[in-house]
Formats: C-alpha cells, sequence, structure tokens
C-alpha cells in the first residue's frame, strides 16, 4: 500500500510503501515508462524491481485491475435494465415532464414499435441515488426547491415510481442528497422518511454501494461520490465521466484516495473494494451521461433528470439531462434513448 508519494524536483517519484511485513521506499526514475501520475496514495499495487539497501528501484509497476479476458455473465432470455440516477425530485429543476414522458415509455403509451418492443422487455430499474433534492445540501440550496421537506420530496418520489408497471423491479440506491449519512458507505435510505416507497412489493432499498445479480448480471451500483476525486487527481475534464471509473477498476477501489473531498467512514471492513468483478459498474453523481465496456465490464453514468442549477453553474458542470441508458442483459449491449 502507498503510504506517500513524494514528486522531486528532478522530476524522479518516491513512493513510501507499506505491508504486513515493513515498510520500504521505491525509487522511480524520470526515465522510467511507468506512468506516475496515475498512482495514488492510500492504494494496493505490485511493484517489480531491483534492491539496493533499504530502497526498491521501481521497473514494473501494476495495479489490482480487473481480468484481460474473462466470462461475463448474461441472461438466457432478452430483458432489459434501466439505469437512471439524480432525480432531484423536489428541486425547480426537477424536469418532471420530461420524466412523465419517461414513464409513459415504460408503460407503452408512447414511441414506435421498435421502442415499445424494447419497452416491454424492460424488468429491472435500478437508481443510483440522490432521488430527492434534499435539505442544506449546499449553500442557498432553498431557493432552488419546489419541495421543501424531505417527507414531501420522497412522497413525490412515490407518487412517481408508482406509476412504473409492477412487473418492473424498482432498485433504489441512495446518494449524497437523500436521507442519509454524509460519509460513504451509506445504509439505505430509512424507512421513516420513504415509508410508502418500502410499501411497494417492487421496490428494493439498497445502500450505497450495492452489489447484486440481476437475471444472473453482476451488478456494481455506486452514486458515485468519489467520481470528482478522482477527476482532479487524472486532469480529465467533467464530462469524461468513464475515465475515473476504469481508474476504480483498475484499483479494485470506489475511493482509492482517502482523505480528499469525498468523507469516509472508517469501517472494519472497507466496503469499497470491489471484490467480485462486476458485469455492470453504474454510477451517477457528476450529472454527465456516458458508457464504455473495460475488460468486459460495462461502465454506465446514467447522467441526470435535473436541469442545470445555478450552483452547477459555478463549477462550470454542464448536465446530459433525461438520457437513459437501456442495458440489455442477454447482449450486454447499451443504448441511450433521449426523453428530453
Amino acid at each position: 500500500m502507498v503510504r506517500k508519494k513524494l514528486n522531486a524536483k528532478t522530476k524522479n517519484v518516491i513512493l513510501t510503501i507499506e505491508d504486513f511485513s515493513g515498510v520500504t521506499k521505491v525509487f522511480i526514475s524520470r526515465k522510467s515508462s511507468i506512468n506516475t501520475e496515475m498512482i495514488f496514495e492510500d492504494e494496493v499495487l505490485y511493484v517489480e524491481g531491483k534492491c539496493g539497501g533499504n530502497i526498491i528501484y521501481a521497473q514494473n509497476v501494476e495495479f489490482p485491475d480487473i481480468p484481460l479476458v474473462r466470462e461475463v455473465n448474461r441472461s438466457e432470455i432478452e430483458i432489459y435494465s434501466v439505469l437512471i440516477s439524480d432525480l432531484h425530485v423536489g428541486s425547480r429543476m426537477f424536469l418532471e415532464k420530461e420524466f412523465l414522458r419517461f414513464l409513459k415509455w415504460l408503460n407503452l403509451k408512447i414511441g414506435d414499435e421498435k421502442q415499445k418492443r424494447t419497452a416491454s422487455k424492460i424488468k429491472y430499474l435500478i437508481i443510483a441515488g440522490d432521488v430527492i433534492d434534499g435539505i442544506g445540501i449546499y449553500p442557498n440550496q432553498k431557493k432552488d426547491l419546489e419541495i421543501l421537506s424531505v417527507y414531501d420530496q420522497y412522497k413525490k418520489l412515490y407518487e412517481l415510481l408508482s406509476l412504473v408497471p409492477d412487473y418492473i423491479q424498482i432498485i433504489i440506491s441512495p446518494g449524497n442528497h437523500d436521507v442519509a449519512r454524509p460519509a460513504i458507505p451509506q445504509l439505505p435510505i430509512p424507512k421513516e422518511f420513504a415509508a410508502d416507497l418500502y410499501d411497494m412489493d417492487n421496490v428494493l432499498m439498497v445502500g450505497n454501494p450495492a452489489f447484486f445479480s440481476v437475471h444472473n448480471v453482476k451488478t456494481l451500483v455506486y452514486h458515485g461520490d468519489t467520481i470528482f476525486d478522482i477527476i482532479e487527481k487524472i486532469r480529465v475534464p467533467q464530462s469524461d465521466v468513464v475515465s475515473p471509473m476504469i481508474q476504480m477498476l483498475k484499483k479494485r477501489h470506489l475511493g482509492p484516495m482517502y482523505g480528499k473531498k469525498t468523507g469516509m467512514i472508517p469501517e472494519r471492513k472497507d466496503y469499497l473494494v470491489i471484490e467480485e468483478v462486476p458485469d455492470v459498474l453504474h454510477m451517477g453523481h457528476v450529472h454527465v451521461n456516458g458508457y464504455t465496456v473495460y475488460r468486459g465490464t460495462t461502465l454506465i453514468n446514467s447522467g441526470t433528470w435535473q436541469a442545470q442549477t445555478e450552483y452547477q453553474v459555478l463549477r462550470n458542470m454542464i448536465p446530459t439531462p433525461c438520457r437513459v441508458p437501456i442495458f440489455n442483459l442477454k447482449t450486454h449491449k447499451t443504448m441511450i434513448t433521449n426523453f428530453g
């Protein structure tokens, strides 16, 4: 594990690494082909090199990563999961008209024959957090709210999700705007705030992160709280939502850097470790839609149902709302449908 990373003036890099046997230094020459920009403090890695005194002169550095080639899990029949996040119900900027259009499509009331055929085969609606806008999440949020009570925000969410066909299983994970502890990992949204949702037969409330299988396809859902930390570290634009997700898979950890902007609970067990390789990694948080495939795992960031707020303007966040990823559990193909 990397305890400390020092970027010397000579552009060489010196790591302090530790394991159960002790602590040592690793020297990485500036002439090396090793990409030291992608080495984070507090992450686990493999170092190969030559020893000289109390230092290792690195020749190769590798991350835990996921297998290069593996057999992915598939459904035996052609069915779909719909992946959404960041509804922000209760916000003045919640795009309710567009969300109702999406619900009409789920009910086969709109769309051409091909779109209706796809909608008829949807069996899962998976929501990766921030289902409501919450209260007191950021400065002066109150002026952005349409609904001022979190109880009423969850009530409104229930009214909307009750329009989803009952044969579709709805899985809800919390985010930083939901009623949950502000640090990760998070427990499911408490029943006392969302009793109506708990009473729905087709709703399952899970934590953040959550790992489960849908028709044999292993799915890891995480709101994505640490994405901005990684974006800042690897120096990619905020619109590039898949690069930080790839780094999480390479490092086999959803929060490979500790002590940054994202609060983390020091549990006895690290629930952010990616112990089992998922077939699908689903996140939100950034309000930007994007997807790719990395070593057989489909990475999807599901965007948002909230228009750009003044707070997002200040942070230069440009959302891509109402774009819905639809994932084929048999073929592992992803399609995007725009309800905007």
